[in-house]
């Protein structure tokens, strides 16, 4: 079953219109979480909106927004106040312009969302607009207003709906000069290039996620399991970086070590896939048994008591 949509209105290109559901495409559920706990107790630690003068909590109904204009100077804006700057954007993504997708800068992207006709009607209408995205390979350019806020969005067509990714405003992305200025001009021989190249030759491929392993999220699971069985957690010794005194040397042995065979020959092992989540790879509760293993236990009981 879908999620719940996010965003319900209408798309619109020129004087064709639908009425569309935005979803999140992407999600972080599945992860592993954890709970903030007193120590000396155990128990969960809870949240409170207070007051930070008085330290008084206060309920919901009594918070409302305000920007400082100075330390401790500020302007009330209420909800009524914020819905009076309904925007055009709230219940309709118009499309503005069609562009390449190589016009946008990867820095400006955000989160992908998939957008779908809502309801019975109108699906002729997206289906014209899906595929004239997709005729013209371009990438549909147009607003979208999320959590109060007005979003660029970027609509691509995918299978039989489209994928809409958030886009940042310029006065969000940081410039580069700031941080690559004091990067030292270095000038890069032929022989470096061509073991570099030689190097990412041996490693060329196509991106396939599905080969990929959260590490991490697996290394979560095993120490998770491993307290819950009981075992004293050592820590593991860290890799030690090492500094690169001879650069064309270091390219040389590169190129040597990934000609060599991986696992001496063997096939490389794939990564777990945890299509339901990492979750599912938890150990069952101490003093409980898999549902399946207790039904069977339970059949033979029974069998033997009749025999008997």
């Amino acid at each position: 079953m879908a999620p719940r949509a996010n965003w319900k209105g209408f798309l619109r290109l020129s004087l064709v219109s639908c009425p569309v559901a935005l979803y999140p495409a992407t999600s972080e559920s599945e992860k592993i979480s954890f709970n903030q706990l007193n120590r000396q107790t155990g128990h969960r630690i809870k949240y409170l909106k207070v007051d930070a003068d008085t330290g008084d909590e206060v309920p919901n109904e009594d918070i409302v927004k305000g920007y400082e204009l100075e330390k401790g100077q500020f302007i009330e804006v209420t909800k009524e106040e914020l819905e009076e700057v309904a925007l055009e954007s709230t219940r309709t993504i118009e499309i503005d312009e069609f562009v390449d997708k190589t016009d946008i800068d990867p820095r400006y992207l955000i989160r992908p969302y998939y957008l779908r006709p809502d309801g019975k009607v109108g699906h002729d209408a997206f289906a014209v607009i899906r595929e004239t995205i997709r005729e013209m390979n371009k990438v549909a350019i147009g607003r979208v207003v999320l959590t109060n806020r007005e979003h660029i969005i970027a609509l691509e067509a995918m299978d039989k709906g489209l994928v809409g990714t958030l886009l940042r405003y310029p006065y969000e992305v940081r410039s580069e000069q700031e941080y690559f200025d004091e990067i030292q001009d270095v000038k890069v021989t032929k022989d470096m290039l061509d073991l570099a190249r030689h190097i990412v030759n041996q490693k060329a491929g196509t991106f396939n996620p599905e080969k990929f392993e959260d590490h991490y999220e697996s290394a979560l699971v095993e120490l998770i399991n491993e307290k819950r069985a009981g075992k004293v957690i050592r820590p593991k010794e860290r890799p030690k970086g090492e500094n690169v005194v001879d650069l064309m040397e270091a390219l040389r042995q590169s190129v040597g070590r990934e000609a060599a065979p991986a696992n001496g020959g063997k096939p490389a092992k794939k990564a777990k896939k945890a299509a339901a989540g990492q979750k599912e790879m938890l150990m069952p509760i101490a003093g409980k048994k898999p549902a399946k293993e207790t039904a069977a236990k339970k059949a033979a009981s029974r069998s033997q008591r009749k025999s008997a």
